[in-house]
């Protein structure tokens, strides 16, 4: 559900060289660069902020050399020693201004980049050079501080390998080439800014045009209207050296977790634990030597290990290619020993030498860990508990072979879990969660992208995502460049729901994209034209503050959008194009959406979390956002996962305590309200409520609780997506007349799923398309049934590979009864090639999208750039229906969608696919599916030239197969002759040719010839004489024809003209 779009930003560092009054000589480890001038000399530097593909200068800020503080020394006897060195070894009195000089302007100019780290919050993010470490603000993009090393500290510690930091950005740790830890502290100072915009080129003082939107607020500042996130400036910061850290056995990798360092060594193989603050005991450090660990295998070393907070789970790559999932136990004074602080489970055992596991990454959204491997192929696990239960998921491969791509250099999942970036040595790929291809670098032409210097196509050493997933960073292996590649992402990605499943919305850094092909005529919907979608650019005021955008929702009829950010919301009217925020920045900071949002008609309905209060809060779009103008509040007793609207007056609410809440839109003194009917319980049933990701309930067709809908909870079936997982609950009474659920796992790895229950009403536009059969009469049983099975009660799904569906759930529903218990009827499959993200029942269309590189040589950049797909499922759904001898099914289907313009070319397509599969195959005629079709195809008028327009698509080789089940090629050309079909008769005429029938046809090719001149289609008269010339070159055969046909040429009309005239 991610696109990348556009070229990327690029931005690297640069400086002019430092004036000595600037150069400090110090005993500390590293020297410091400052600007000794004030706070008002110092915003008078310029920052030159551009968009585009160059260079940012930037200036260093401004810290005290003498601040590094130092913490006693640290050692441990169990195995090594672990020492705290204060300071550098260099003499108090050793001056290294010109050298510190020159190590600092080649740092800054072109050091290439070896490692990037992003902080949790993803406020800031950092990269270091093989000399020093720079720290950025994400938004506005700037550099707020420098630390470049010494020249005696390189030389006695190494150069810099590998950058670390702890979650909360406070403390860098630099891993060097002789095993130090060198470890930093980041000391903000948040009511001070570093920079001040200035645009020297530029004639007027408003450099972006600010959208429409209500509201007195606005961001203009300083003649500057800022950009997305950029409305608090850029903050003073500092580097601090804080210690270095010497591991006498070696650091080869680490880990920087929120309480403690974890540091892997090589001799001995062993996990040291370094706390940041020592613990009430005094106790800071502890080591486990590798071969006390019963469950690693001897003589095994750690190459990586990565750790994920919410899952509370790492992941260990041992020198001989295989992956642990590792817990470490909280309370490690209740350990007997210390070799049982770490609890792992082998779950990725290498079966070849290209299958040895080299990266890995943690999704734990979906509880998946993913192992890259030596080969270039990606091995995705499922990790059910922690108790080892970790099978395996799917398999994600590049279309490309390890030499062009490369070994795995970096894993990494978006922050919402639904897409995997895997970065090369030679380029980069992305896969949705369950394996679908998404964009790829290895598309490009590698000479111009060298020619270009484009990095980011050409490899990627480290990636890290931003902005909530939609923007990702990346540094290039030999490049002092750091790209920022914009994505869009799917608003169901964020905000679960079936608007958001029947109508796309897309969403990025600062705009939104609604899909408005199902508002258009059929035909138009299925162009890849730009008017197709109405793209709309967030308010200034409120993307300045707000930044990153967390949830976006478009309302049923596709008429309102609603976004939030971390604060408060904003929502949008298509029509009318203009959007509504807080006047009052109070009002909008005072809370934040936690759960997501939902429009009822025109009101919307947010899910808000304000000082640990859980409210679910109703506004109008025809009232101005504020306090005072909110319908309704309705608050509860825990944080909630989701929202989703049901029918066409319920509300389903679902919170972390487990607990599913019925509510009903109703009118009270005038005014519209939420009213509680009911709840359910989960406890016990549903393990974790943060995995859940969708929800739905089916309600039984019966009418006995329509006047009261407080009994819905008792018979509503419920339907929950969890780690991909679709679960279904049926309720049942046991012996004692107490309401329970049976559990029922009906699908797996699905992305998200569309349940459609109800057919919504035809628009006239619907009706002059013939999306359903214009006359439907209730007292005729026939055009009845052909009603009721028009899809409105099936279920769609995304595989990860496929759309799956049931064509009617209900089904699905009886087979699952614990009474019954049969087997789940089977699913219609169809395979795509690209993201689909809608089903358009009404179109018979699957509508998705993709991402294309653009690569032109009148420009030196590259760009990606979004394009529309679409599928027809009609001709699966026929196919899936005929297989199983359903035929009435199959022409209910038919009946709904024949007066398409496109109808009869999805016959073509089923009986191409079906032709194509069965010769490929080698079916046996006994076995074929191809009677029952050409039988189907026999009830439509256009049957003839649907076989001769397949016929002509395929090679020769498949016709003997097709013309087994079908009459001979003369009879049919006679019968498309007398139905008037001349086109499709003159198809038939290539048929009886390639058959070798043609001696025996010179009667029907004269009588085709002559109707063909009656009816004054010239057209096809010259094709069928271009056919005579390419069967004899001499034409002899086409001038004997136009006499039997008394045709003359052109110069006989001239003669008999001028004998004609007087």
């Amino acid at each position: 559900m991610y696109w990348p779009t556009g070229a990327p930003r690029v931005y690297s560092a640069s400086s002019n060289k430092s004036s000595k009054n600037q150069t400090i000589d110090s005993n500390d480890e590293a020297k410091q660069y400052h600007e000794s001038k004030g706070d008002d000399d110092f915003r008078k530097n310029i920052s030159k902020f551009f968009f585009q593909k160059v260079k940012e200068i930037k200036k260093i800020s401004q810290h005290d050399p003498e601040s590094g503080s130092s913490t006693p020394a640290i050692q441990d006897n169990c195995t090594s020693s672990v020492k705290s060195i204060d300071q550098d070894c260099q003499s108090p009195h050793f001056s290294t201004r010109q050298n510190s000089e020159e190590i600092s302007c080649s740092y800054l100019d072109d050091q290439p980049l070896l490692s990037l780290k992003v902080s949790r919050s993803g406020h800031l993010f950092a990269v270091i050079t093989s000399v020093g470490l720079t720290v950025w603000q994400t938004k506005p993009t700037a550099i707020l501080a420098v630390f470049v090393r010494s020249k005696k500290s390189l030389m006695s510690y190494g150069s810099n390998v590998s950058l670390l930091m702890r979650p909360d950005s406070t403390i860098f740790v630099i891993l060097t080439t002789y095993g130090y830890l060198i470890t930093y502290t980041l000391a903000t100072n948040p009511n001070n800014r570093v920079y001040k915009p200035l645009f020297p080129k530029s004639t007027s003082s408003q450099t972006r045009i600010q959208s429409k939107s209500s509201g007195t607020r606005s961001r203009v500042e300083d003649g500057v209207l800022w950009g997305p996130g950029e409305g608090d400036g850029a903050r003073e910061m500092s580097i601090n050296f804080r210690l270095v850290i010497q591991v006498d056995a070696g650091a080869v990798k680490a880990l920087a977790l929120d309480d403690e360092l974890i540091v892997a060594t090589k001799e001995p193989a062993a996990v040291q634990c370094i706390k940041w603050v020592p613990d009430s005991s005094g106790s800071q450090t502890s080591t486990v030597l590798l071969s006390k660990m019963d469950w690693l295998p001897n003589k095994t070393s750690i190459i990586d290990l990565i750790h994920d907070c919410p899952m509370n789970l790492s992941a260990w790559i041992t020198s001989d290619g295989k992956a642990y999932a590792v817990q470490k136990f909280k309370d490690t004074k209740n350990v007997e020993t210390s070799h049982q602080m770490f609890r792992g489970f082998c779950f990725h055992t290498p079966t070849s030498s290209g299958k040895f596991a080299i990266k890995a990454a943690i999704n734990a959204r979906f509880s998946l860990i993913a192992i890259g491997c030596v080969d270039g192929t990606i091995q995705i696990y499922t990790a059910k508990d922690y108790i080892g239960n970790i099978p395996p998921s799917h398999t994600n491969k590049s279309n490309v072979d390890e030499y062009t791509s490369g070994s795995i250099t970096c894993l990494t999942y978006s922050p919402d879990g639904y897409c995997l970036f895997v970065g090369y040595e030679k380029g980069w790929a992305m896969w949705s969660v369950f394996g679908k291809p998404g964009a790829t670098s290895f598309e490009d032409d590698n000479t111009t992208s060298q020619k270009q210097k484009e990095g980011w196509l050409l490899g990627v050493r480290e990636a890290v995502w931003m902005g909530g997933g939609l923007e990702i960073l990346m540094i290039s292996p030999e490049d002092h460049r750091i790209w920022s590649l914009e994505m869009i992402r799917s608003a169901i990605s964020n905000c679960y729901g079936p608007a958001n499943s029947s109508r796309i919305l897309l969403q990025t850094t600062s705009t939104i994209a609604v899909y408005r092909g199902n508002d258009l005529p059929a035909i138009n919907a299925m162009s890849n034209e730009s008017s197709l979608w109405h793209v709309a650019q967030l308010p200034s005021s409120y993307l300045a503050d707000q930044w990153p955008m967390r949830y976006s929702v478009i309302s049923s009829d596709g008429r309102y959008v609603a976004v939030a950010g971390r604060r408060g919301l904003t929502h949008y009217s298509v029509s009318s194009r203009r959007w509504k925020t807080f006047a009052d920045e109070i009002m909008e900071n005072e809370f934040q959406i936690r759960g997501g949002m939902c429009w009822h008609q025109h009101i919307l309905v947010a899910a808000i979390e304000a000082e640990r209060v859980y409210q679910l809060r109703l506004f109008s779009r025809e009232a101005d956002l504020s306090t005072s103008s909110t319908l309704h509040s309705e608050t509860l007793p825990a944080p909630i996962v989701l929202i989703t609207p049901s029918g066409d007056d319920s509300l389903l609410v679902y919170t972390y305590d487990n607990i599913l809440y019925h509510y009903i839109f109703t009118q009270l003194s005038g005014e519209l309200r939420i009213v509680q009917v009911g709840q359910i319980a989960f406890h016990g049933i549903v393990r974790s409520p943060a995995r859940v990701r969708g929800l739905s309930w089916i309600l039984p067709e019966d009418e006995s609780f329509y006047d009261d809908p407080s009994l819905e909870v008792a018979c509503a079936t419920v339907l929950f997506l969890v780690d991909g997982k679709l679960v279904l609950l049926q309720p049942f009474l046991n012996e004692e007349s107490e309401l329970r659920y049976d559990m029922r796992v009906i699908a797996q790895n699905i992305e998200y799923y569309a349940l459609t229950k109800e057919p919504r009403r035809l628009t006239s536009l619907d009706q002059e398309n013939g999306l359903y059969i214009s006359s439907v009469d209730k007292d005729n049983p026939k055009t009845n049934m052909v009603t009721e099975s028009c899809l409105t009660n099936s279920l769609w799904m995304f595989e990860g590979a496929e759309i799956k569906g049931w064509i009617n759930f209900q089904d699905v529903l009886q087979s699952t009864y614990s009474e019954i218990s049969r087997e789940i009827p089977p699913m219609v499959s169809i395979p795509v090639d690209f993201y689909p993200l809608s089903v358009l029942l009404e179109r018979g269309v699957i509508v998705g999208l993709e991402s294309e590189l653009v690569q032109r040589r009148d420009t030196n950049f590259s760009l990606f750039k979004l394009a529309i797909r679409t599928q027809l499922f009609i001709p699966h759904v026929l196919e899936f229906h005929l297989s199983r001898s359903d035929h009435f099914a199959a022409l209910n289907l038919a009946q709904k969608y024949q007066n398409l313009n496109y109808f009869a070319h999805s016959l073509e397509t089923l009986l191409n696919n079906i032709l194509t599969r069965e010769v490929d195959s080698n079916t046996i005629p006994e076995k074929s599916l191809l009677p029952q079709i050409i039988s189907f195809l026999s009830l439509f008028p256009q049957n003839l030239d649907i076989i001769v327009q397949c016929t002509r698509k395929n090679e020769i080789r498949s016709w003997n197969f097709l013309y087994k089940f079908l009459p001979p090629p003369q009879e049919l050309f006679d019968e498309s002759l007398r139905k008037g079909s001349l086109k499709t008769a003159a198809g038939y005429m290539l048929v009886l040719q390639s058959f070798g029938e043609m001696k025996i046809s010179h009667d029907q090719f004269n009588r085709l010839f002559l109707k063909a001149k009656n009816e004054g289609d010239w057209m096809l008269c010259k094709e069928l004489a271009d056919f005579l010339i390419a069967l004899d070159q001499s034409g002899a055969t086409l001038c004997k024809a136009m006499e039997m046909l008394e045709l003359k040429s052109p110069k006989q009309e001239s003669k008999q003209a001028n004998i004609c005239s007087p």
